[in-house]
């Protein structure tokens, strides 16, 4: 116990040089933002800015819209997650084995992630809505129309966006649990081997457990990623948000209609949820010392 606090105190001073870094990068930012969600903050406005309080976060409380905003970005988060976390571990799998061509595959997997986001998404954009008239042109029309006749105005681009995140970060939490499985010693997967010649069995009852620390971080990554995309949604569309999510929503109040006060505090309603989201991956991550032992 003693040795192990010892640890603690030694990794937290280590930490320190980079945690004063992050503070004072994030510090003023952060807590400028909390600030304006307390004001009327507006450069269309005449004179100072008044303390509002709460009245932003309450006015988006009792907004159906913001409700609306709130699910389907919960619901893009969630789904581009899982999709990432389960191509990201059959990825990391089909690496761990040594084979004529992993190089090559490697390249593959990571280049989605290596690419610039800026680039690949104009082609993901062309791929989806192509701007030259030809007969491909014509056939994602009618798949466009089709999902949107199915699914409700806007679901194309719901679609769009999705695939995008799924195919750039699935391939970023691939090579970041591979290096999680090279970081486990050899000799436990070889007496997983022994125990069992299930497949399936070994990966739920040796491999999951020993990366658990690395889904949980993973999971993180891919949530503040889902939840801060706003580039890709704005190119993917156009600049046209046919679906809301918080982070565009935020945009048009912020930039578009001049009100930081309420775009502030409409970029902060869903603190408390990833907070606890995070309460609970770092449990995975760290978990009790009673759990432990």
């Amino acid at each position: 116990m003693i040795a192990r606090r010892r640890d603690i105190q030694l990794a937290y001073l280590l930490l320190a040089p980079a945690l004063l870094l992050l503070l004072t990068v994030l510090a003023y930012p952060v807590g400028w933002e909390v600030w304006t969600s307390l004001t009327d903050l507006s450069p269309l406005k005449d004179g100072p800015p008044a303390f509002v309080g709460l009245e932003n976060y309450g006015r988006f409380l009792a907004d159906p819209e913001f409700w609306r905003a709130a699910t389907v970005t919960v619901v893009y988060a969630a789904v581009t997650s899982v999709a990432k976390l389960a191509l990201g571990v059959g990825f990391a799998l089909l690496l761990a084995r040594p084979f004529r061509g992993r190089a090559l595959v490697f390249l593959a997997i990571f280049l989605p992630w290596a690419y610039p986001a800026s680039v690949s998404v104009i082609g993901w954009y062309w791929t989806l809505s192509p701007p030259i008239p030809t007969a491909y042109s014509v056939f994602m029309g009618n798949v466009k129309y089709a999902v949107d006749s199915a699914l409700g105005g806007g679901a194309w681009a719901f679609v769009s966006v999705t695939l995008f995140n799924i195919w750039r970060g699935s391939s970023f939490i691939g090579v970041f649990l591979l290096a999680g499985i090279n970081a486990v010693p050899p000799e436990l997967f070889e007496c997983a081997v022994l125990e069992s010649k299930s497949a399936w069995r070994r990966f739920w009852l040796v491999t999951v457990p020993l990366l658990k620390p690395f889904f949980a971080l993973a999971v993180f990554l891919s949530l503040t990623m889902a939840f801060a995309d706003l580039a890709n949604v704005w190119m993917l569309t156009a600049g046209r948000i046919v679906f809301p999510v918080i982070g565009t929503h935020a945009y048009w109040l912020a930039v578009k209609g001049g009100q930081f006060g309420p775009a502030s505090a409409l970029s902060l309603m869903l603190v408390p949820f990833l907070l606890a989201v995070l309460l609970v991956l770092f449990r995975m991550f760290d978990p009790p010392e009673r759990e432990r032992a």
